[in-house]
């Protein structure tokens, strides 16, 4: 997403306050006097709300304060960095503020969400952030925001085509070419600093798989579609099954696509391995006759950001222990007559806003929650329904492999007693697997262990 239209030199400052209440009030007085339609009283007392409602800092020092108002522009962002640090409750002890984004929306944009998502996934980027903050001077720190929000920040030069790889990929076109693929998928992480790619033939689709969105910007006219998928595993195409149903969600791929896919180890800047992959056969498990994989009421990008929540929980755990959890997403009124609460329910009473999935300041909130028994109950557009919950259903004609436990098979009863997709993160292995009409499909490797 394009952020560089929301930032001008004029919104970005050195902040002399030591606190939080000093600084927004440093960045409202800048933003106020440009756009005098606004309300400098009422946006410190809506932004200072949330403050208190909710944390908004994102962690390596940067904070992300954010409003909605009625006014007649869909965003208006303001920068500040501090030289010393700011105090702020909701940091960690040892890491003060020093980088503070202020967001204005407009209370009718209806991409407010995914504005904040992509700003605060920049924002958790540590090279990114380090260079903002060791910017010599306001013109160079605009300067690397502006290149950062149009997708084309400062990366490591791309690794140099060897022979070896320019010989996978013109193979890998060829074989696309025979095998009657639709289109060829290339897993970019392989190099830790991006590649340079070669341009295709028009006849084929081509889709880049990285875990950074921006790297579709470097190649513009090289890929047809950027599927970002995040990989936790050094494994050949580890993010294989992942991007596809990812592609599928989207519409990027469908279910009579052959797919040729090459990659290689992350980060060996070396293409070993090319794989053809016809779709259907691949997910003719979870599909039992149908062709909807994704349910009816279910965002693609709700499911996306669910599977990248389960895959951080099952890697980093919590608190350096292993956690199991389950995410039941989609048709929540069928669901709610199935299920019952195990705990008061932690979500009750917030906004929808503020409980959506979607909401990056809801990460650390689910994994918080992640540790109570019992399952995340999720609507389709992405609201939070409660944590916590028992899962009643009861489902008598699917058998599940040795050695699951209770947690697989409640995501298999919700599964066929509702239109929804069960994530399950196994607690023992490290394994994130998915559940539709009661058939699994793993999306991650169980953990090896000595």
């Amino acid at each position: 997403m394009r952020l560089d239209k929301y930032i001008s030199r004029g919104r970005v400052i050195d902040l002399g306050s030591g606190d939080m209440e000093g600084a927004l009030v440093e960045l409202l007085n800048l933003t106020v006097d440009r756009f005098p339609d606004l309300h400098k009283e009422a946006l410190l007392k809506g932004l200072l709300r949330r403050e208190n409602t909710m944390t908004t800092y994102l962690g390596l020092g940067v904070a992300l304060p954010h409003v909605r108002a009625r006014m007649g522009r869909r965003y208006v962002l303001a920068v500040g960095r501090s030289p010393y640090g700011i105090r702020y409750d909701g940091a960690m002890e040892n890491e003060p503020v020093r980088l503070v984004l202020m967001l204005i929306a407009d209370e009718k944009t209806r991409d407010y969400l995914q504005v904040l998502a992509a700003l605060a996934r920049l924002m958790k980027e540590q090279d990114f952030v380090d260079s903002l903050l060791q910017a010599p001077d306001l013109d160079t720190l605009y300067d690397r925001l502006y290149a950062g929000f149009g997708g084309i920040a400062a990366r490591p030069a791309p690794a140099a085509q060897t022979r070896v790889n320019r010989i996978v990929l013109r193979e890998a076109e060829k074989i696309a070419h025979g095998a009657g693929c639709t289109g060829l998928m290339v897993f970019g992480d392989t190099f830790a600093g991006g590649f340079g790619s070669p341009k295709w033939k028009p006849s084929l689709k081509t889709i880049l798989v990285s875990r950074n969105l921006a790297d579709g910007e470097v190649h513009p006219a090289k890929f047809t579609e950027t599927i970002q998928v995040r990989s936790f595993s050094n494994q050949r195409l580890a993010q294989l099954r992942s991007a596809m149903l990812v592609g599928l969600t989207r519409g990027i791929v469908t279910f009579n696509d052959r797919i040729c896919c090459v990659g290689g180890m992350a980060g060996s800047n070396q293409f070993d391995t090319i794989v053809v992959v016809d779709v259907e056969k691949e997910f003719q498990t979870l599909l039992t006759g149908s062709a909807d994989l994704l349910p009816a009421d279910v965002k693609p990008e709700v499911l996306e950001r669910v599977i990248a929540i389960a895959t951080e929980l099952a890697v980093e755990g919590r608190e350096g222990r292993p956690v199991g959890s389950l995410f039941v997403v989609g048709d929540s009124e069928k669901v709610a007559q199935t299920t019952k609460p195990l705990v008061l329910n932690p979500f009750y009473g917030y906004k929808e806003e503020d409980r959506n999935i979607l909401n990056p300041f809801m990460d650390e909130t689910i994994k918080e929650f992640s540790s109570i028994d019992g399952a995340f109950v999720i609507r389709g557009d992405g609201v939070v329904e409660s944590a916590g919950t028992l899962i009643q259903a009861a489902d008598y004609t699917h058998a599940l492999p040795g050695g699951l436990g209770s947690r697989h098979a409640a995501a298999a009863a919700i599964s066929v007693a509702a239109d929804c997709i069960a994530l399950v993160v196994s607690s023992s292995t490290g394994q994130v697997t998915l559940f539709r009409r009661g058939v699994m499909m793993p999306l991650t490797e169980k953990k090896v262990t000595a």
